[in-house]
């Protein structure tokens, strides 16, 4: 592969010339920079980016460490953070933690040798479970700043992107309430990470406050047959007329029941969830949704860290982004 050097060699030229032409700088003639990026072009010249990164001390490159590729929800955030990162002229490296600890631990540990800048991730569960977050505290004193995005660890000191879950579930309960909803139960099989627990206490506030009833909270472990534990729980608490999903899977199984049982929905009964546009549609009919704006949780996470990236020497603090939910009503409530 042609170098730098073999470049100005042929052109007859120093090595700094020809690196600033190619950078178009303004301190190289027109006709210079022309004859430069010709030769380039001719000898298909790629500069060298290790040697750029060990020079720079930057490798222009995102460590992405999300906890489920399948999840729907963590791969559109995927989607936006490449995206943005592209635009912003950095790659990104992705590491899947499968919702392991270790897993998560060696993900920082093999990225943070020089490979990236910086990390954007999602907690694993079985790290938010038993509470572990040395590993992150110890990257981020090592120089490499981390953003945190939906699951994130109130405990460590880093720039984080969420949603108001708390909020978002509270606002929806209300709107159940709002078309005369008299029993409605709260569904969750995401109750070991933050974001179930926050979803839950919302829905608890607005029935304590704004309802006659009790909380009903419905939890579906990994290990229980979701379709079964629903069925049975609909079964038992024939007086439900509205159920609040903190997740799309639990959403739809409850729409898909609900209608097995010879209810009608939204009539008999409203159901919504947190889910994106095209979870709704795997329902009929399709489920109102909390949209939680994935892509733009993932573009808002590149944002942060490359301008912390670029801005290292201003020391700013670190600061939380929430990125508001919309509620899209479909044909699952009144």
């Amino acid at each position: 592969m042609v170098t730098l050097k073999q470049l100005a060699k042929e052109l007859n030229v120093s090595i700094s010339t020809v690196s600033k032409a190619l950078n178009n700088s303004e301190e190289i003639g027109e006709d210079t920079i022309k004859r430069v990026k010709e030769l380039a072009a001719l000898y298909n010249y790629k500069p060298n980016k290790v040697a750029l990164s060990l020079k720079q001390n930057k490798t222009k490159t995102i460590g992405v460490i999300i906890p489920n590729i399948l999840n729907h929800f963590l791969a559109k955030v995927l989607f936006g953070i490449e995206r943005e990162a592209t635009n912003l002229g950095y790659n990104i490296i992705t590491c899947i933690s499968n919702e392991s600890l270790d897993k998560e631990k060696q993900s920082l540990l093999l990225l943070a040798n020089g490979s990236v800048d910086g990390f954007i991730l999602s907690v694993a569960e079985e790290t938010q479970v038993k509470n572990e977050v040395e590993h992150f505290k110890r990257t981020i004193s090592q120089g490499l700043p981390i953003v945190m995005f939906d699951r994130v660890a109130h405990d460590v000191m880093c720039d984080k992107v969420i949603v108001d879950d708390f909020d978002a579930t509270y606002n929806a309960t209300k709107s159940l309430l709002e078309e005369q909803r008299k029993n409605i139960a709260f569904m969750t099989n995401i109750n070991n990470l933050s974001v179930g627990k926050l979803r839950e206490r919302g829905y608890t506030k607005a029935i304590l406050e704004h309802s006659k009833q009790d909380p009903l909270v419905l939890k579906v472990k990994k290990k229980d047959d979701h379709q079964k534990k629903i069925k049975s729980f609909l079964k038992k608490n024939k007086t439900v007329d509205g159920v609040i999903a903190a997740d799309s899977t639990s959403g739809i199984i409850a729409i898909n029941t609900a209608i097995n049982l010879g209810l009608k929905v939204p009539k008999d009964i409203s159901v919504m969830g947190f889910a994106s546009k095209s979870d709704s549609n795997h329902a009929l009919p399709r489920l109102t949704t909390i949209r939680q704006h994935a892509k733009a949780i993932g573009a808002s996470a590149a944002q942060i860290l490359i301008h912390r990236l670029e801005h290292m020497h201003l020391n700013e603090e670190v600061k939380t982004k929430i990125v508001k939910t919309s509620l899209v009503k479909s044909k699952s409530t009144l």
